[in-house]
């Protein structure tokens, strides 16, 4: 009999009690905005960013309203001029160069390695042709490049680095948490991040002048004050009157909901690994199908898993996709000719100027990816791995097809 994968891909785990209890309370104050408090009151949002503050080791947080803000924000706070170029990965998610041209800049993609990196001779090169100064480093999919190396690119090119840590919270680089190297780093609290609030954003960092532009610019209304993870008032001085307010704030419900859970962050991780590590055994050595490295500096957070079909067709790739959907497991590719959900690629965003990537061509061409929920159990990574690698087997060693659609998954 057909073994058949009856799990969700896209089924979260429960919001900690604790968050729930908090979130009740904050209903029955009636006090959502994060600077409407009771005398002697601490909002909910302020307690938040101390506790990320302090769980990451940076000087400074802001909760905002999303991840996307966050970036925008960065850039801004950053004095993004309009059509000023931003170097950024040519493999991320739309929101990154999404935020890069909503705040008036202009992306540059820079090509991504078969370990699904941002390659470093390119951005060099990029980084030298266009006289950029910001680098928007997505660590898309929870890929970590050689964050010594590049750090010391940047320095040497003097390149600041906005670093995209969706994909990271809890990752690390020779023991560097991610989100500490570059000048600010940005973290989505989005349904499908590491701590799920629906939507919800961090900003970090240790640089007072950046991040007292940050906060006025999510909307503080001269309450930063209220703030207890932001720069000290003098920082605001100089800047507090020609700072414009493009309102992101966070709101105490969604703070409530994500404090109890960033205790469980360092839990989350060591669970995500070992559904990754279970999925990967499975597939090692399937003919055809080739696997990420993942180097051993890097701790990474698995909630999600890529491989690469290398130099199959785009029907050989539609009918392995409706075959292992047919099976219950939905993947997702990148190489598709349309978007389909969140798998949009840099040609798709024509909003941006047309650029040439023909290694990053090549290996979205093939790039397969899946979510792991940690609904899922090591049992169930099991089941998957079977069914791909049976899908992978037949497909890949089966006749040329013809005529075949990949599956619009959403």
């Amino acid at each position: 009999m057909t073994e058949v994968f009856t799990g969700n891909f896209t089924q979260q785990e429960p919001i900690p009690e604790e968050g729930i209890t908090a979130a009740l309370a904050v209903l029955r104050s009636g006090r959502l905005h994060r600077y409407n408090t009771a005398a002697g009151e601490v909002a909910e949002t302020a307690l938040l960013e101390e506790e990320f503050a302090d769980l990451t080791g940076a000087n400074y947080c802001l909760a905002v309203a999303s991840g996307g803000y966050a970036l925008g924000c960065a850039l801004r706070a950053l004095d993004l001029q309009a059509g000023e170029p931003v170097l950024t990965n040519a493999f991320t998610l739309a929101p990154v160069p999404g935020a890069i041209a909503a705040a008036g800049g202009r992306p540059i993609f820079i090509e991504v390695t078969e370990n699904l990196v941002i390659d470093l001779g390119d951005l060099e090169a990029k980084a030298q042709a266009h006289g950029a100064r910001l680098l928007m480093l997505s660590h898309m999919r929870g890929h970590l490049c050689d964050m010594t190396e590049l750090m010391a690119l940047c320095d040497r090119l003097g390149v600041q680095v906005i670093e995209d840590c969706a994909h990271t919270m809890g990752a690390a680089w020779n023991g560097v948490a991610s989100g500490r190297h570059g000048v600010v780093a940005c973290y989505s609290m989005q349904t499908y991040k590491h701590i799920n609030s629906g939507e919800g954003g961090f900003l970090i960092s240790d640089d007072a002048a950046l991040m007292a532009r940050a906060v006025l610019l999510s909307g503080s209304y001269m309450l930063y004050a209220k703030h207890r993870a932001a720069p000290p008032p003098e920082a605001f001085e100089a800047v507090r009157m020609v700072t414009p307010n493009v309102s992101g704030r966070m709101d105490n419900l969604r703070a409530a909901i994500l404090r109890p859970q960033l205790k469980l962050l360092g839990e989350r991780v060591a669970r995500w690994e070992a559904l990754y590590r279970m999925l990967e055994a499975g597939l090692v050595a399937t003919p055809g199908l080739a696997l990420v490295e993942r180097p051993e500096a890097e701790t990474f957070v698995g909630s999600s898993f890529q491989f690469r079909l290398p130099d199959w067709s785009p029907a050989r790739i539609a009918l392995f996709l409706q075959r292992c959907v047919a099976r219950g497991v939905e993947l997702k590719w990148f190489g598709a000719a349309e978007p389909v959900a969140f798998t949009s690629r840099y040609d798709h965003w024509h909003y941006a100027e047309a650029q040439s990537l023909p290694q990053t061509d090549r290996i979205l061409a093939g790039l397969i990816d899946l979510r792991l929920p940690l609904t899922f159990t090591p049992q169930d990574c099991e089941i998957i791995g079977r069914i791909i690698r049976a899908e992978a087997l037949a497909v890949g060693q089966g006749p040329e097809p013809e005529g075949v659609s990949a599956p619009a998954i959403q």
